[in-house]
């Protein structure tokens, strides 16, 4: 990853250069990876059952 790269994603999180100081990169990957997912549909939602029987 470059550097323009990872200040772009930085930006589309909404992080500030103080939070930088906080985060590491995995972090912020993670966090932006996480973040393309949010908009995922799923065919099936857990409920509390489902984990009581895992």
């Amino acid at each position: 990853m470059t550097t323009p790269l990872f200040l772009l994603r930085c930006v589309q999180l909404g992080l500030s250069v103080a939070d930088l100081d906080l985060l590491s990169i995995g972090l912020i990957n993670d966090i932006y990876a996480e973040s393309i997912n949010d908009g995922c549909n799923y065919a099936t939602l857990a409920t509390q059952d489902d984990y009581d029987r895992f």
